[in-house]
């Protein structure tokens, strides 16, 4: 399926080819008895993850926990989208977009937690390459769809705080149509072409990821040969993906806070920060992990930094933007209100008719 086996690898290991899959077929010198039974149940082109839980009891407490929030993850982000599509006085481009987030979060925490608990509870830690290949994709086209659609956001928050009258006109639904699209497919651009030029280097030697994951770090470590150039392209790219959204995300609060300022009534000023304070809170936890994990040179990451950031950004975060959302916006808060008494009130209609 890939092209070329005959890179060699390692001098004195007893392998057959390595190539751009290829891998050692024999366990190494000083290997654990438990990890050589899992090299020879896999193939020769599958990874092991070393996943974020073992055996003990108290990674089984805190597996069920990490399920247990996986659940409200997704049930929550589920919730929110069907409240926007039902309910008719939040079909705005804010709350469609706020859908758009949804979706990600509920995309985001499925990629990594599903995939880790898979294994966990079947004891493999293995993953093929194409199934690593492809949650890699999936990890960075949503990740970074999040950091573009955040930053536009933040767009319709200046818009609907200082431009207020012309809130229809500068933020309709063709406008918010063509940021969702701008934010999927610029990210999926970006992340297809990082994952291609990453499957294309050789794999040698251990096949173990100290990670969770295929994430982009923890992969690349086992990447060999010189890859100066290719990490400190992906360290640029990474570094204008996060700036970038950054620097738009403060240019527009900076003119939102000037016309707070401005503004006499403490009334409206309330409302005001009420409008933006839950998306400056998810932008503030978002950024704030994806710059610990992706913005530091490679000699200064260790496996369990990459875990914490990773855990932070891709299960913590994701549980706690629709509760941020749905308990800071009276919006949403009248909307489930009236979706939940509209379904009350067919029920009682079906009772009586029945």
């Amino acid at each position: 399926m890939w092209a070329g086996e005959s890179t060699v690898c390692r001098p004195g290991l007893q392998t057959r080819s390595c190539g751009k899959l290829g891998l050692a077929e024999g366990a190494y010198e000083g290997t654990e008895k438990g990890e050589i039974r899992q090299r020879n149940q896999t193939s020769p082109v599958d990874f092991i993850l070393e996943g974020l839980f073992d055996d003990s009891l108290t990674h089984l407490f805190l597996f069920i926990l990490t399920m247990v929030v996986f659940l409200i993850v997704a049930s929550d982000n589920i919730l929110t989208i069907l409240l926007i599509f039902a309910d008719s006085q939040l079909h705005t481009p804010m709350y469609f977009l706020l859908s758009q987030l949804s979706l990600m979060d509920r995309m985001h925490v499925s990629t990594t937690i599903l995939k880790m608990a898979t294994n966990y509870l079947s004891g493999k830690k293995s993953i093929s390459f194409v199934d690593c290949a492809t949650q890699h994709f999936l990890y960075l086209s949503v990740g970074g769809a999040e950091c573009l659609l955040l930053a536009l956001m933040s767009y319709d928050c200046y818009v609907a705080i200082c431009h207020p009258l012309h809130y229809t006109v500068l933020m309709n639904r063709k406008v918010g149509l063509m940021m969702a699209l701008v934010s999927w497919l610029g990210a999926s651009r970006n992340s297809l072409s990082h994952t291609v030029i990453l499957t294309q280097f050789p794999f040698c030697g251990p096949r173990k990821i100290h990670h969770f994951d295929c994430e982009f770090p923890a992969v690349v470590k086992l990447v060999r040969g010189d890859i100066t150039v290719y990490e400190t392209t992906v360290h640029i790219s990474s570094i204008i993906l996060l700036l970038l959204p950054i620097f738009l995300v403060s240019t527009s609060y900076a003119f939102i806070l000037h016309s707070v300022i401005q503004i006499r009534s403490a009334g409206s000023k309330r409302n005001a920060f009420a409008t933006c304070s839950s998306h400056l809170t998810v932008v503030s936890l978002w950024f704030g992990a994806c710059m610990f994990s992706y913005m530091r040179p490679r000699s200064q990451r260790t496996p369990l930094q990459d875990k914490i950031g990773s855990v932070f950004y891709s299960i913590i975060t994701p549980t706690l933007n629709p509760l941020i959302y749905t308990l800071w916006n009276k919006d949403v808060a009248k909307a489930l209100r009236r979706v939940l008494g509209r379904d009350v009130i067919t029920q009682r209609q079906q009772l009586q008719l029945s």
